[in-house]
């Protein structure tokens, strides 16, 4: 046995805590995906690094928690003077975007040299040079040196990470507003890059997301065109038909609008019930005067349950309406030949039509900002849409056959 100094076992490195920033992925993901959507290009090498990217919004910071991996569990560099000047703050950016703080009037790159050790771990350390944001048109500032030199000391490479749609999104003196975010991760370098480099690959790979078009759908845009110009009307018009004799019911035009321009979709919505409910009236007063309007895809078992309900229960018996399958022109039909109160009928068949239109045009809506960068197969949606209404009209006549 030689007389040398056994070598002592190396400590056992701290578990990286990828569960809490598998959290944070998946609620930040959410958050954006109900705002417009996320997407990312490219990855994180393996091991710690460095993250360098441009910053407009306080999003950017969601954006790169809902993109980046869980297995490198990410720690931003947030502002002392601002993240960590009151414990509510202190407590949000801790937990909901593990911040650590890193002071910028003096002190600041002793608080990013503290995170070295957790770097060699493998953790993704992530920075934004610029030290405040920067304009609103995406113009990147000055790059400090604190995040070259965190990478130097720890020996892991500096990645350059380009951020767009933030800006848009939450302005930096504006409010939220739906936007598509998306993320590109650029090839790592050296740990002895200089800030310049450093600057132009984020800026190069900022300005490639920016200029990359949105694929989106040619029938969309025409939709979308249609209903800037006369969505209202078509909705009102669509609605007070239905409740007349048209045989295709409102849903049917929310579900085409309302997915294709989400932002549209309370006002499309709000119209199509003012048309269900004038339509309703009078279709009342023309059944009440004697008058046979046609009443395509409808079967004598539907008007006499609309009758036999009406007679029971009175105009509140229209609240069956929205699920039972019954066309409301059925419901409003009826309820003239019964010489159902006016006010009793506009009472409950506003609510009961309201809930069922903004109901759906919501649903619509929200899946609409779900499928943001899926837009590009709004023609394959429209091919479902229709074909599952289809399906659902044939059942619903079956059924009341």
């Amino acid at each position: 046995m030689s007389g040398a100094t056994p070598e002592l076992a190396p400590r056992t490195a701290r578990p990286l805590p990828r569960a809490g920033a598998l959290l944070r992925r998946l609620l930040w993901w959410c958050v954006l995906t109900l705002t417009g959507g996320v997407e990312r290009r490219g990855a994180l090498p393996p091991g710690g690094c460095v993250v360098v990217a441009n910053h407009t919004s306080h999003a950017d910071t969601a954006a790169l928690l809902a993109t980046l991996d869980a297995r490198h569990a990410p720690l931003i560099g947030a502002a002392a003077d601002y993240w960590f000047a009151s414990p509510w703050r202190r407590r949000i950016c801790g937990r909901l975007a593990a911040g650590f703080p890193v002071r910028r009037t003096g002190g600041g790159l002793g608080d990013l040299l503290e995170r070295t050790a957790e770097l060699r771990a493998g953790r993704a350390v992530v920075l934004f040079p610029e030290g405040t944001r920067g304009a609103d048109d995406g113009r990147l500032g000055t790059f400090h040196r604190g995040a070259l030199l965190l990478a130097r000391e720890a020996g892991v490479p500096v990645v350059p990470v380009g951020i767009a749609g933030t800006g848009r999104l939450l302005p930096k003196h504006g409010r939220l507003r739906p936007a598509l975010v998306r993320v590109r991760v650029g090839a790592p370098l050296v740990p002895s890059a200089e800030p310049e480099e450093a600057r132009a690959a984020v800026a190069a790979l900022h300005a490639r997301t920016v200029a990359e078009p949105l694929r989106d759908s040619a029938v969309r845009r025409r939709v979308a065109a249609l209903v800037a110009r006369r969505g209202l009307l078509l909705a009102f018009v669509w609605a007070c038909a239905e409740a007349l004799s048209w045989p295709l019911m409102p849903e049917l035009l929310l579900g085409v609008v309302c997915a294709a321009v989400p932002r549209s979709a309370l006002r499309v919505s709000l119209a199509a019930l003012a048309g269900s409910v004038a339509g309703g009236l009078l279709a009342l007063h023309l059944a009440a005067a004697g008058a046979e309007l046609p009443a395509p895809l409808t079967t004598e078992r539907m008007r006499s349950e609309a009758r036999a309900a009406l007679e029971r229960d009175g105009a509140g018996a229209v609240h069956a309406q929205p699920w039972n399958g019954v066309p409301f022109k059925v419901y409003a039909a009826e309820a003239g030949r019964a010489g159902t109160d006016t006010g009793a009928w506009l009472l409950h068949s506003t609510a009961a039509r309201g809930a069922r239109t903004l109901g759906v045009g919501a649903a619509f809506g929200l899946l609409g900002f779900l499928l943001h960068r899926l837009r590009r197969l709004y023609g394959v949606y429209l091919v479902l849409l229709g074909g599952g209404f289809a399906v659902g009209l044939g059942l619903i006549l079956r059924g009341w056959a």
